[in-house]
This record gives structure tokens, sequence and C-alpha cells, in this order.
């Protein structure tokens, strides 16, 4: 399995419990009783990655907040189009945890002002349909970045961009954390910040988002486009009996 081993998951110093409720989704209807299912993925493979410490510390208030997180490892994942048919056991891995998912995470730093080549993989090789089935289509999303000198959005309104095309119902909030070197200690935990503050608000909102849409994907989801293409080559009436008969009967009706 190519998922991270969340350390300490239960574990939330910067956390202010006064403040926090635990399962933050529990006023709203929910028909399907499971812990909302949250994918999580991450676009630096250093050994200390900023973005993958961000998503771990949001792993953690998921499973906080009531949800089942599961941190992707994309350490060998290959370039797209570079396996032929894409079939390697990782991409085959990634794209069934997304069908597990009925939301996701993504956190990516900034390079050279854009979301990385890792985070840009992984979301490519998520294909807007396989099979009958859709990977990404009505899931949640919530997006994330982290960058080493000053604030920046950059990262995020392009994930924010990927989110739509890929048909996912990114939620309004989102986090960017600034000079991310700074904000985490030695043991990989982030400090108490306002940075820390607003990832516990974007998770705390997907949650909520998930819980509220997941029993309405398919009804939020159902597009004419893709019932015509379902339904097959139109009737041809000179062949169809039904286009037929209907098409003696107009003839034969009054005008």
């Amino acid at each position: 399995m190519r998922l991270r081993t969340l350390t300490d998951p239960d574990s939330l110093p910067a956390l202010d419990p006064h403040y926090a409720f635990e399962r933050p989704a529990r006023s709203l209807p929910d028909s399907l009783r499971h812990p909302p299912r949250i994918l999580l993925l991450y676009g630096s493979l250093r050994k200390r990655s900023y973005s993958r410490l961000v998503v771990e510390e949001a792993a953690r208030l998921v499973r906080f907040f009531g949800g089942e997180p599961r941190i992707f490892d994309p350490s060998d994942l290959p370039l797209p189009d570079q396996i032929s048919g894409d079939d390697h056991p990782a991409v085959h891995e990634l794209r069934e945890h997304a069908m597990w998912s009925e939301g996701q995470i993504w956190c990516s730093p900034e390079r050279h002002g854009q979301i990385t080549g890792v985070m840009k993989a992984q979301i490519d090789h998520l294909p807007l349909r396989m099979g009958g089935m859709r990977p990404t289509q009505g899931r949640t999303l919530a997006v994330m970045q982290v960058s080493g000198g000053s604030q920046s959005f950059n990262a995020v309104n392009s994930l924010r961009l990927l989110g739509r095309w890929m048909r996912m119902f990114t939620i309004p909030n989102q986090s960017s954390v600034a000079k991310a070197f700074q904000e985490f200690n030695e043991a990989g935990r982030m400090r108490p910040s306002s940075y820390y503050d607003r990832i516990v608000d974007v998770v705390e909102e997907l949650i909520r988002f998930t819980v509220l849409l997941r029993p309405h994907v398919e009804a939020l989801t159902d597009r004419y486009s893709e019932r015509k293409e379902a339904g097959g080559a139109p009737r041809d009436p000179a062949t169809d009996l039904s286009a037929i008969a209907t098409s003696h009967q107009m003839k034969g009706a009054p005008a």
C-alpha cells in the first residue's frame, strides 16, 4: 500500500480544544453515516517536505473531525504516459484511492510560481472517466500550498482551476503557508499560528461540505451530455419500427 503511516495521529498540540468541535458536521443531515473518506495528496519528494507535513497536520484534523484520511505516497509514481497503458501499480493504487474518496485535499509547494510536477503528475494520472466510473467527479476538494518566501496564492489558484476541470466541488476556503520552514519544529509538527488556524478552518469546512454533498452526488452530477452519450446511437427512422409507426400516424393526422 502506497499510503503514509500517520505518526501521532491523535496528537494536536497546536489546536485549542476550547474552540474546536470534534464533529463539526453533526448538525447536518447524514444518511450515509460512515466517516467522510478523505484522500490527501502532496507535491514534494524531499525528505523534509513541507507540503507533506501540512498534509499530515490536515490528516490528523480529518480524524479529529470524524473523517477517515488516506495520504498517498507518490514516491514511485511514474510520469504520465511513461508507462504504456498506465499499467503501473502506483497508478492503479492512486486511482483506487480516488474512487474510494468522497473528498480530497491537495497541497503543493509553489515552485517557479506554480504547482510542482509531482503534484501535477498525480492529478494527471486521475482520468475524468475510468470505464463507467469517474474518480473525481462530485468529490469535494480543499486546496493548500506552502511557500519558501512571502505568502502567495499562485499554487492554490492553479489547484482550483484543476479541481474545476476534474469536476470537483472546491470549497471556498483555502490555505497558503508562507516561509513554511519557520512554521514547523524539529519533530515536523506545526507551531501554533494563524497559518495553522487557517488549516483547521479548511479541514473543518471540507468535512461539512463532504457530509452535506455526498448523499446527493448522483443528482448533482447528472449531465445531459453524459446521458446522451450513454444512450448510444440515435434511432434510424428508416429501420426503427417504432419510428416508422409514429411516422405513419403523423402522416395520416389532420393538419
